[in-house]
């Protein structure tokens, strides 16, 4: 679909501030919605808002369907009467730079099973039958989730595929005994839920009201370790003891010269076209109904993805295999009538992918960082070769921050040399006619000043951050997606100098 012409900021609900060591719900949240406005700005563009598992990474969850339980607002169910001041005695001191995941893990856990415990206890007639209306109209993917989620922590958290037979088959038998024995602890994890997608919509209405509109994220592929992998086995290349056969990832580029190997198991296609790929309507419905638009994820995995065999540890000796091609988005296209999705087509992109863009009108992306150096795509991300129809950004959450880029010395992050990071530095002078401003408002002038329709920028840009602040380094595994805003980041200053660029260039 066409976007109207906006601009926007990319940043993740866990990077807010916030007293409980992870961004969430809560105050500061409607806070940023509050600075988006005063800024100009109608888009807010996140990360994928599922429960992370390996790595602690959004793009590795326990399910497609469900929300983060992290993200939930303590202090909002203290609002509610669920939790009480003397719950939160003995609190950790978290840092306020970043998320150290284990610690808030093992601090938010046990007081998220105590509102559990205390709301189905004590819950009035209007609450229950709130929470019986969210857990009928989510029948489809909610009680295996909760199933999945207890079965998990009942196995020390190791991967389904490891669990004891008959669980780990989904045996009729096996079923009937977990969801017995395990039916307080999964009735929890459903509590989880409505609480995390009643506070959802309620931030989600609060930015409507004021004019944003919010962008969520799909990637292509699920992790292993999944209750949609569990529960649909059928649908994934794996062995009949659950382990992959075929795995994704992309070959060579920019970011790594062997490649990224990311583990996830490879669909069947074959079956999935048979059903009328009716999981992936199942998965896109409950993407519309969490966000207003959404980015697609490695959108030319859906034209042809690159299959690396499971016994390899790096992506060179994948080999690049036909995916739905358009199938898949007329089938979603008849489904839901016009699709608000932009497309991630970066990477070794060819004319059959971008026909399928194309066809059903998704615009796609450019990132100015890529403008200036010996990245393929390089040409297309500058400026003046601009179709209306793209997204563009400084930088993603796969980027360094544009000042973490600027100082780069090159090989540490990426495939550059000094030599590369020298002449790219040079062109980008002489193309942004660079003089002595700040990197970051250079960079955020250039794509606001863009005929693109949509023009998105990391916080940590605005805020002018190094690479302390960057959130992910792709092709590793640690000291990811730990960054947070530190708290009154979110200054009138910095609201008004984006609200200028904004009416300055009719955004």
């Amino acid at each position: 679909m066409r976007f109207p012409r906006a601009s926007g900021i990319l940043l993740h609900p866990s990077c807010l501030a916030g007293p409980h060591g992870v961004g969430d719900f809560g105050a500061e949240a409607f806070a940023l919605v509050d600075f988006l406005k005063d800024a100009g700005q109608t888009l807010w563009q996140v990360l994928p808002l599922n429960p992370t598992g390996y790595g602690d990474s959004p793009f590795q969850c326990f399910s497609a369907h469900a929300g983060n339980h992290l993200l939930i607002s303590l202090e909002k169910l203290r609002e509610q009467g669920i939790l009480e001041a003397a719950d939160f005695r003995g609190q950790p001191k978290f840092p306020q730079e970043h998320v150290d995941f284990g610690r808030v893990i093992e601090w938010k856990t046990p007081l998220l099973k105590t509102a559990a415990a205390r709301f189905l206890s004590n819950a009035n007639g209007e609450q229950r039958r709130l929470f019986d209306e969210f857990r009928a109209a989510n029948t489809s993917w909610l009680p295996d989730f909760a199933l999945f989620m207890a079965c998990k922590e009942e196995q020390g958290g190791v991967a389904w595929n490891k669990w004891p037979r008959d669980i780990a088959q989904r045996t009729p038998s096996g079923l009937s005994s977990a969801t017995t024995r395990l039916k307080d602890a999964a009735r929890a994890v459903e509590y989880w839920q409505f609480e995390f997608f009643r506070q959802w919509q309620q931030l989600r209405s609060y930015a409507r009201q004021a004019g944003i509109r919010v962008i969520g994220d799909i990637p292509i592929y699920v992790a292993l370790d999944s209750a949609d992998v569990w529960t649909n086995r059928e649908y994934f290349q794996l062995s009949e003891d659950g382990q992959p056969l075929k795995i994704a990832g992309v070959p060579p580029d920019y970011f790594s010269a062997t490649g990224q190997c990311w583990g996830n198991p490879i669909y069947r296609w074959d079956r999935l076209k048979q059903s009328g790929y009716r999981w992936w309507i199942e998965r896109f419905r409950a993407a519309l109904e969490l966000y207003d638009g959404v980015r697609i994820d490695h959108f030319r995995g859906f034209e042809a993805y690159w299959e690396i065999p499971s016994s390899e540890t790096t992506a060179i000796n994948g080999q690049w295999v036909k995916g739905p091609g358009g199938e898949l988005f007329a089938a979603l296209e008849r489904e839901f009538g016009e699709l608000p999705i932009i497309a991630e087509n970066l990477g070794v992109i060819t004319p059959e992918v971008e026909a399928i863009r194309e066809r059903f009108h998704f615009p796609g992306m450019a990132i100015l960082q890529f403008a200036f150096g010996k990245d393929p795509q390089g040409p297309s991300f500058r400026p003046h070769n601009y179709t209306r129809q793209i997204a563009v950004y400084t930088g993603t959450h796969d980027n360094d921050t544009t000042v973490g880029w600027w100082n780069s010395s090159g090989g540490n992050d990426s495939t550059r040399t000094a030599e590369d990071v020298e002449k790219e530095q040079a062109f980008a002078r002489a193309y942004l006619n660079f003089k002595d401003e700040p990197i970051q408002w250079v960079m955020i002038r250039t794509i606001l000043a863009s005929i693109a329709d949509l023009a998105i920028v990391p916080l940590q840009d605005v805020l002018g951050l190094g690479s302390e602040a960057r959130m992910n380094l792709p092709g590793t595994s640690k000291g990811n997606w730990r960054w947070r805003c530190r708290p009154g980041a979110l200054t009138p200053e910095l609201a008004r100098k984006m609200r200028e660029l904004v009416l300055l260039y009719d955004r």
